[in-house]
Protein backbone atom coordinates (compact mmCIF):
# COMPACT_ATOMS: atom_id res chain seq x y z
CA UNK A 1 0.00 0.00 0.00
CA UNK A 2 1.10 3.63 -0.83
CA UNK A 3 1.81 5.79 1.95
CA UNK A 4 -0.86 7.19 3.87
CA UNK A 5 -2.24 10.51 3.17
CA UNK A 6 -4.04 12.61 5.15
CA UNK A 7 -7.76 11.17 4.58
CA UNK A 8 -6.12 8.06 5.52
CA UNK A 9 -5.09 9.45 8.56
CA UNK A 10 -8.17 11.39 9.74
CA UNK A 11 -10.27 8.07 8.79
CA UNK A 12 -7.90 6.23 11.01
CA UNK A 13 -8.86 8.64 13.47
CA UNK A 14 -12.28 8.90 13.33
CA UNK A 15 -12.00 5.06 13.25
CA UNK A 16 -10.86 4.64 16.87
CA UNK A 17 -12.51 6.69 18.31
CA UNK A 18 -15.81 5.16 17.13
CA UNK A 19 -15.98 1.92 14.95
CA UNK A 20 -19.18 1.53 15.35
CA UNK A 21 -19.97 4.73 12.64
CA UNK A 22 -22.15 4.72 10.02
CA UNK A 23 -19.73 5.01 6.46
CA UNK A 24 -21.99 7.37 5.35
CA UNK A 25 -21.55 9.96 8.38
CA UNK A 26 -17.23 8.78 8.20
CA UNK A 27 -17.40 9.43 4.81
CA UNK A 28 -19.51 13.02 5.63
CA UNK A 29 -16.89 14.05 8.07
CA UNK A 30 -13.80 13.53 5.82
CA UNK A 31 -14.73 14.72 2.77
CA UNK A 32 -15.33 11.60 1.01
CA UNK A 33 -18.72 10.06 -0.73
CA UNK A 34 -19.19 7.01 0.87
CA UNK A 35 -18.00 4.69 -1.90
CA UNK A 36 -14.36 5.94 -1.59
CA UNK A 37 -14.75 5.92 1.88
CA UNK A 38 -15.09 2.30 2.21
CA UNK A 39 -12.82 1.79 -0.60
CA UNK A 40 -10.01 3.50 1.71
CA UNK A 41 -11.03 1.39 4.37
CA UNK A 42 -11.14 -1.70 2.39
CA UNK A 43 -7.93 -1.12 0.86
CA UNK A 44 -6.40 -0.62 4.35
CA UNK A 45 -7.45 -3.74 5.47
CA UNK A 46 -6.26 -5.70 3.05
CA UNK A 47 -2.95 -4.00 3.50
CA UNK A 48 -3.56 -4.98 7.09
CA UNK A 49 -3.36 -1.18 8.41
CA UNK A 50 -6.68 -1.63 10.10
CA UNK A 51 -6.45 -5.41 11.59
CA UNK A 52 -9.40 -5.68 13.18
CA UNK A 53 -11.89 -4.25 14.79
CA UNK A 54 -12.51 -4.81 18.50
CA UNK A 55 -15.10 -4.04 21.37
CA UNK A 56 -13.63 -2.14 24.95
CA UNK A 57 -15.35 -4.03 27.57
CA UNK A 58 -15.80 -2.79 31.27
CA UNK A 59 -14.35 -5.22 33.21
CA UNK A 60 -16.00 -4.25 36.40
CA UNK A 61 -19.58 -5.40 34.49
CA UNK A 62 -18.15 -8.77 33.50
CA UNK A 63 -15.64 -11.47 34.87
CA UNK A 64 -12.86 -9.89 35.82
CA UNK A 65 -9.47 -10.44 34.93
CA UNK A 66 -5.99 -9.47 35.86
CA UNK A 67 -3.93 -7.65 33.80
CA UNK A 68 0.03 -9.15 34.14
CA UNK A 69 2.57 -6.90 32.72
CA UNK A 70 5.99 -9.13 32.00
CA UNK A 71 9.06 -7.93 30.75
CA UNK A 72 11.29 -10.57 29.17
CA UNK A 73 15.16 -10.40 28.61
CA UNK A 74 16.33 -12.68 25.76
CA UNK A 75 19.91 -14.30 25.48
CA UNK A 76 21.10 -12.17 22.57
CA UNK A 77 19.65 -9.40 21.01
CA UNK A 78 20.63 -10.63 17.32
CA UNK A 79 17.85 -10.70 14.27
CA UNK A 80 17.13 -13.92 14.82
CA UNK A 81 16.71 -13.96 18.35
CA UNK A 82 14.18 -11.44 18.01
CA UNK A 83 12.67 -13.13 15.02
CA UNK A 84 12.07 -16.66 17.01
CA UNK A 85 10.36 -14.52 19.91
CA UNK A 86 8.66 -12.58 17.65
CA UNK A 87 6.82 -15.69 15.59
CA UNK A 88 6.65 -18.03 18.90
CA UNK A 89 4.63 -15.10 20.67
CA UNK A 90 1.80 -14.74 17.77
CA UNK A 91 1.39 -18.75 18.18
CA UNK A 92 -0.21 -17.70 21.54
CA UNK A 93 -3.91 -16.09 21.67
CA UNK A 94 -3.21 -15.76 25.43
CA UNK A 95 -0.44 -13.00 25.15
CA UNK A 96 -2.62 -10.09 24.24
CA UNK A 97 0.16 -7.41 23.68
CA UNK A 98 3.80 -7.55 22.60
CA UNK A 99 6.12 -4.52 22.90
CA UNK A 100 10.29 -4.70 21.37
CA UNK A 101 11.13 -2.23 23.83
CA UNK A 102 14.25 0.06 24.52
CA UNK A 103 15.83 0.08 28.04
CA UNK A 104 16.12 -3.21 31.09
CA UNK A 105 14.12 -5.59 28.95
CA UNK A 106 13.74 -6.67 25.63
CA UNK A 107 9.80 -7.57 25.06
CA UNK A 108 7.37 -6.84 27.12
CA UNK A 109 3.97 -8.44 27.12
CA UNK A 110 0.31 -7.99 28.32
CA UNK A 111 -1.64 -11.30 29.88
CA UNK A 112 -5.06 -11.19 31.58
CA UNK A 113 -5.43 -13.93 34.01
CA UNK A 114 -8.14 -14.89 36.45
CA UNK A 115 -6.15 -15.68 38.97
CA UNK A 116 -2.22 -17.04 40.16
CA UNK A 117 -2.99 -20.38 39.11
CA UNK A 118 -4.10 -19.15 35.43
CA UNK A 119 -0.66 -16.98 35.27
CA UNK A 120 1.25 -20.31 36.95
CA UNK A 121 -0.18 -22.27 33.68
CA UNK A 122 0.53 -19.60 31.33
CA UNK A 123 4.08 -19.27 32.63
CA UNK A 124 4.84 -22.60 33.09
CA UNK A 125 3.45 -24.06 29.34
CA UNK A 126 4.02 -20.84 27.46
CA UNK A 127 6.09 -17.89 28.62
CA UNK A 128 9.61 -20.61 30.09
CA UNK A 129 9.29 -22.17 26.35
CA UNK A 130 9.45 -19.10 24.64
CA UNK A 131 13.07 -19.75 22.64
CA UNK A 132 16.02 -17.65 23.51
CA UNK A 133 14.62 -16.11 27.09
CA UNK A 134 16.99 -15.27 29.51
CA UNK A 135 14.56 -13.81 32.54
CA UNK A 136 11.04 -13.43 32.97
CA UNK A 137 9.62 -10.94 35.17
CA UNK A 138 6.17 -10.66 35.92
CA UNK A 139 3.63 -7.83 37.59
CA UNK A 140 0.71 -7.76 38.05
CA UNK A 141 -1.65 -5.16 38.20
CA UNK A 142 -3.85 -3.65 40.86
CA UNK A 143 -6.36 -1.70 38.45
CA UNK A 144 -6.35 0.42 35.62
CA UNK A 145 -6.44 4.08 35.71
CA UNK A 146 -6.26 4.55 32.07
CA UNK A 147 -8.60 2.36 30.02
CA UNK A 148 -8.86 2.43 26.76
CA UNK A 149 -9.36 6.01 26.28
CA UNK A 150 -9.45 7.54 22.72
CA UNK A 151 -6.04 9.40 21.30
CA UNK A 152 -5.54 13.00 21.53
CA UNK A 153 -7.37 15.24 18.93
CA UNK A 154 -5.47 16.48 16.61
Amino acid sequence: MAALDAIDRKILKLLRLDARRSNAKLAAEVGLSPSACLRRIRIMEQAGVIRGYTAIVDSANTDATIAVIINITLERQTEDYLDRLEAAVRKHPEIRECYLMTGGADYLLRVDVANAGDFERIHKEILSTLPGVLRIHSSFSIRNVLAARPGPRR
